[in-house]
């Protein structure tokens, strides 16, 4: 009989598309180089024509003696009827919302076929197959405001991992007050230039994204926003403030999605925002494949947006980046300013309002490159030894 390791099962969201969700399961699989890996989220998806992976429904597989590995990502907090409504389309998750106002959680029970609270937290108890397993570098920032079943289910599940690393301090905080001991660790798609310079290159250089780029010959500004900030008031404002910061720094912009399914990012409030500028090279990215994404982020000359993976490829880049938030989230911690406060430098900037825009680009595009590097070599060997901790926690299966 001789050990070998066991099959590892990825876990996570990227069974919609989502930036940065998307990233996880690449980084984590290139990682995982010498293991045997599978791709699981809560539906059956194929993305790889926008750069993801075939996505197989967890609860559908049946292998014995695997290892469950959590990617990442914001799902202490993700209850079951917000995951519900993100797999579903576009077009289809208004009247959705609309028409389940009095059964959420039957509803979404049905779409999934599971009544967890959490569904994308699970435990043993749920896949009594997994030999071992873990949370890498997951995000919780709201889960002490969220009702106290969902909170005390997400609890007990973490209570019964074999590892857990988190990617800030404020949800390493509220688990330890819990009595729950999570390692910190960076958002692993900290090393997408490290792990995939080449395939970024490549998608720069294909013809549409080159076009891209000599449209800017001074460079442009990476821009993102999701849905939310598209009543017409905001979206003028926006136009207005990018107009000042381009004619400042003689820059384009490009504007682009970080994800597409629901409650994410929206083409016609960036197209909306584009036809309301008067900066004289303005564009709009209509591909969603992630390499793409990752391609216009890396040749920019920084980046503003609400995605909190825009700014972490820009910071893989060692690029200005600044995100840009709602009045509300200054008032409580969100996911972007929570992993910025724990892994920027002190003086770094970390996000404006929309009024703020203009003076945020330019506090961005001041930083000392230097220091813009450093932290792009930091934050990826700390999140290389980290993940080889979480490797380490893996188990092996006997074989004759």
């Amino acid at each position: 009989m001789t050990a070998h390791p066991s099959p590892v099962v990825l876990f996570g969201a990227f069974d919609r598309h989502n930036f940065g969700d998307m990233l996880f399961a690449h980084v984590a699989a290139r990682l995982l180089a010498d293991r045997s890996v599978r791709f699981a989220g809560l539906a059956a998806r194929d993305l790889r024509a926008q750069g993801g992976h075939r996505v197989e429904v967890l609860r559908q597989l049946h292998e014995r003696a695997v290892d469950l590995l959590h990617v990442g990502g914001e799902i202490l907090a993700c209850d079951a009827w917000e995951a519900a409504v993100m797999l579903q389309s576009p077009d289809d998750a208004q009247p959705l919302i609309a028409s389940q106002q009095h059964d959420r959680f039957g509803w979404a029970q049905r779409v999934l076929g599971t009544r967890e609270l959490a569904p994308y937290v699970v435990s043993k108890h749920e896949l009594p197959h997994a030999s071992r397993v873990l949370f890498n570098a997951v995000g919780g920032v709201s889960l002490d405001v969220r009702n106290a079943a969902l909170r005390d289910d997400v609890l007990a599940k973490l209570a019964r991992a074999d590892d857990i690393s988190v990617r800030d301090l404020h949800t390493q905080a509220l688990l330890a007050k819990s009595g729950i001991d999570a390692r910190l660790a960076p958002d692993c798609a900290v090393l997408v230039a490290e792990l995939f310079g080449d395939t970024i290159r490549e998608h720069a250089n294909t013809q549409f994204i080159a076009a891209i780029r000599e449209a800017a010959p001074n460079g442009y500004l990476a821009v993102q926003f999701s849905a939310d900030f598209g009543d017409d008031a905001t979206l003028a404002q926006i136009a207005a403030q990018l107009d000042r910061a381009a004619d400042a720094h003689r820059l384009g912009v490009v504007l682009f999605r970080a994800g597409a399914a629901p409650w994410h990012d929206d083409l016609s409030c960036l197209e909306r925002t584009a036809a309301r500028m008067h900066a004289p090279c303005v564009q709009v990215l209509h591909s969603l494949n992630i390499w793409d994404i990752c391609a216009l982020i890396a040749h920019s000359r920084g980046y503003l947006g609400s995605s909190l993976h825009g700014r972490i490829v820009a910071m893989a880049y060692a690029l200005p980046r600044i995100n840009l938030l709602h009045d509300e989230d200054f008032a409580r911690p969100c996911k972007q300013t929570a992993f910025a406060q724990t892994w920027e430098d002190t003086d770094a900037p970390i996000a404006v309002r929309v009024s703020g825009i203009a003076s945020g680009i330019d506090a961005a595009l001041s930083v000392d490159p230097v220091k813009l590097e450093q932290t792009a070599s930091r934050l990826s060997r700390l999140c290389r030894v980290a993940f080889q901790t979480t490797v380490s926690m893996l188990s092996f299966c006997l074989r004759r």
